[in-house]
């Protein structure tokens, strides 16, 4: 998809009301509102910076985007991934249910999940593998009231610190206690019968030692009714802090129980169909599947057969503990040490569509329509025993299952110097991270297609002694990687207005991984691997005057492969592909934030090489390499008179630039998107109210890299009121999706790997919701 003219007008209209909204700024009248210190320049930030250390997010030379606890509130985001799209250059598929999403960041490439994103937790990282197969890091972690802020970073000296990620880095910083004791208890629920229940409480343990803990019970039967409870979570934190003379000392310890249906692509050209839809549901929840080779595992009873309930869906059964020391060592001398352990499972079971949805009377009287649903006899349901009506439609339907047992640690220790003019940091950072996985996928059966369709009898490969219609792949893997890093950076005020900084990480990357494909028992790929790197990162930035800066980068990273990615591009490896994808990136940054308003905007060249794609789990990959170029933009502009509207947008043109899709733009990523969102802040007697609204636009997308089916652009609007009465109690009434919007965020990518028309399926994004939430906060 080239960025055409038109594309270009409408991000220009979008420039130039920022420019209307910066001129006119001063003109407003200043009678009610003081700032006499500016909160926007001011604002504090950690994340990217060597050693976890403060400085303003103004005087930050990369792109870095901070979501307060109140942001995120009033947004009430439908999931972890669903956060994400407050950030520009980011764009998230949360269309698959609380885990599972789809995260690409400024037109770096990926077929799913989310290869280029990280999560942190008070800067440590949740899962050093960004992506494994049927994992991405948005999996692992629930939004609740512990959160007091995000902070999102793409870019910048990202390839340096941490866990080396060259994409994005969000980092969820929990609450501390205070001396005062604060809390929060509140209720949501929905017009999808989601019953929520949240709290916090923090205050002071002993002199100088603080604590917060919290968290959540939720259960529903989901945005797409299933007719059961098929969304059920839990979580609890809590949050130590102690002040010492010289530092500090944090410890966390985050336990999660959720789990909620894995909503996938539906068939498009079947009746009644939308965004609605859902097909798993009290007909179909358990299905048996079978494996080539059971021998005699604990864990499947009957040799070769196993009974799935398939409403467990997607989710994280887990925890992660960690936390944080920070020493004055001496005179201008502080350590650092940062760590995390995280421990769980993170399942995967679900319905997942395979080929073309078929009218069952028009397969009858032609049988070439889809030549693998050979009819035996009549078709009615297994399990109603009901007839089938020539006038329904039926199609394969895959029970998928994903077992995954994950484990990591990580730990980076930093001694930072500081001087006149600057400072100076070296670190070291190590991660062991492992993930044993147990799979059967594919197991396709004939169901009707509709909400909860059963299996259907009279076609030939339903019969129960054969294990598939279409294909299926069982493997048990298992994998263990290392990482150790060491790096050093500093920053440096040449003069008051020029601020330099520089990064260099030198890092080791081991792999030990097999599988059993088929599971017979004999391993058929088996990987020892053990590669270097070496990543930098030098920026300047230059302060016009108080109020107005702008800063150039250049950055050199890579994404080291974890177990997945050998499994999918074995042959790769086997050829002598060390599958290290290297990235480099440039970047152009203008800083404007006043009274009124506050502007970042940043250009941005990416170039990944190689990249792969892998159309279907099993297959090879088709290697390529990426670029993209674009313009991202983070912009609030605020009144005195409670009035103010928030933008991000991003405008971006992507282009594959070998392989057989050259010339191409990159799958399922707009060349144009924004979010609008103006809110009012208003008083009346002993209530304080805010009504807000986004409106989000979404550029034309292509559903896959041979840039054959496009995904078609689409408006959506979201509104809100929030009143807090005697500043204590909150109500609040959120909808999402207000005009009930059915556009697609993806086609299926696998169509041409699994015998059905490119356009035949798709996911919807959630349909119209609308929540209720009443709480009391002290």
């Amino acid at each position: 998809m080239t960025t055409n003219a038109s594309t270009w007008r409408r991000f220009g209209l979008a420039s130039v009301f920022l420019t209307a909204l910066a001129v006119s700024s001063p003109a407003v009248a200043q009678d009610t509102v003081d700032y006499a210190e500016d909160e926007a320049i001011e604002e504090i930030i950690t994340t990217g910076v060597a050693g976890g250390a403060e400085i303003r997010k103004f005087d930050a030379s990369f792109a870095i985007t901070t979501m307060s606890d109140s942001d995120i509130n009033e947004y009430s985001p439908q999931s972890t991934a669903d956060l994400l799209k407050l950030v520009p250059g980011v764009w998230s598929e949360s269309s698959g249910g609380v885990a599972g999403a789809n995260v690409f960041v400024r037109g770096f490439p990926g077929g799913g999940d989310a290869p280029f994103f990280s999560l942190q937790v008070n800067g440590a990282p949740i899962f050093p593998p960004p992506t494994l197969s049927f994992l991405e890091n948005t999996t692992l972690f629930r939004v609740d009231e512990t959160v007091l802020r995000v902070e999102a970073l793409r870019g910048g000296p990202n390839p340096v610190f941490s866990n080396g990620q060259p994409g994005l880095t969000t980092n969820f910083i929990l609450r501390e206690g205070a001396e005062d004791t604060e809390g929060l208890v509140k209720y949501t629920t929905s017009d999808y019968d989601l019953s929520r229940f949240d709290g916090y409480l923090s205050g002071e343990l002993a002199d100088e030692f603080y604590y917060m803990i919290g968290g959540y019970i939720e259960s529903s039967p989901g945005i797409r009714d299933a007719g059961f409870n098929a969304r059920e979570g839990n979580q609890f934190t809590i949050n130590l802090t102690k002040d010492l003379d010289n530092g500090t000392i944090n410890v966390f310890h985050r336990q999660t129980d959720d789990h909620g249906q894995w909503y996938l692509p539906s068939p498009l050209e079947v009746p009644g169909v939308d965004s609605e839809y859902s097909q798993i549901g009290t007909l179909n929840r358990q299905r048996s599947i079978m494996f080539a080779n059971d021998f005699g595992d604990s864990a499947f009873p009957n040799p070769g057969q196993k009974t799935l309930d398939l409403g467990e869906g997607r989710g994280w059964d887990g925890s992660m503990t960690g936390g944080s020391i920070t020493l004055d060592v001496l005179d201008n001398w502080v350590l650092t040490n940062r760590f995390s352990y995280t421990d769980g499972n993170a399942d995967t079971l679900g319905l997942v569509s395979d080929g073309t949805a078929v009218n069952v009377g028009a397969l009858i009287a032609d049988p070439t329509l889809d030549p693998l649903a050979v009819v035996t006899g009549p078709i009615t349901g297994s399990v109603s025993g009901r007839a089938i009506a020539d006038s329904e439609f039926i199609q394969r339907w895959g029970a998928w299952m994903v077992r995954k047992d994950i484990d990591a640690f990580t730990n980076d220790l930093s001694l930072q110097y500081s001087f006149d003019r600057g400072n100076a940091t070296f670190g070291f950072y190590s991660a062991d991270s492992s993930s044993d996985d147990y799979w059967s996928i594919g197991n396709q059966k004939y169901e009707v297609v509709q909400g909860g369709g059963e299996v259907v009898t009279g076609i030939e490969c339903n019969d129960p002694t054969i294990d598939s219609c279409n294909w299926n792949y069982d493997i048990d893997s298992t994998g263990d990687a290392t990482t150790t890093a060491f790096y050093a950076a500093t920053t440096f005020d040449l003069t008051d207005q020029w601020t330099f900084d520089v990064g260099v990480r030198a890092e080791d990357h081991e792999v030990n991984y097999t599988v059993d494909e088929g599971l017979d028992g004999q391993v058929t790929k088996a990987v020892d691997y053990d590669e270097s790197d070496v990543s930098w990162t030098a920026a300047a930035n230059y302060l016009i005057n108080d109020e107005m800066s702008v800063f150039g980068r250049i950055n050199s990273g890579s994404k080291m492969p974890y177990f997945d990615d050998f499994r999918d591009n074995f042959v790769a490896y086997e050829n002598g592909n060390d599958l290290v994808q290297d990235v480099d990136q440039y970047e152009l940054g203008f800083k404007w934030v006043t009274d009124y308003i506050s502007l970042y905007a940043t250009g941005f060249y990416t170039e990944v090489d190689p990249t792969f794609f892998v159309a279907l789990t099993g297959a090879g990959a088709v290697i390529q390499k990426q670029e993209s170029t674009g313009l991202e933009v983070d912009a609030i502009w605020e009144t005195d008179v409670g009035f103010s509207v928030s933008l991000n947008a991003t405008i971006q043109d992507t282009e594959i630039k070998s392989g057989p899709d050259d010339g191409n733009s990159t799958a399922r990523q707009p060349d144009w998107q924004l979010r609008m969102t103006p809110r009012y802040e208003f008083e009346v007697a002993d209530m304080e109210g805010t009504v807000f609204g986004t409106l989000s636009m979404v550029d034309d997308r292509y559903s896959e890299s041979a840039n054959t089916v496009t995904l078609d652009s689409y408006e959506k609007v979201d509104l809100g009121i929030l009143l807090r009465i005697n500043e204590q109690f909150l109500v609040q009434l959120s909808a999402d999706n207000v005009t009930d919007e059915d556009a697609l965020t993806e086609g299926d990518p696998r169509a041409s790997a699994i015998g059905s028309a490119p356009d035949a399926n798709g996911r919807y994004i959630m349909p119209r919701t609308f929540t209720f939430s009443v709480g009391y906060e002290f």
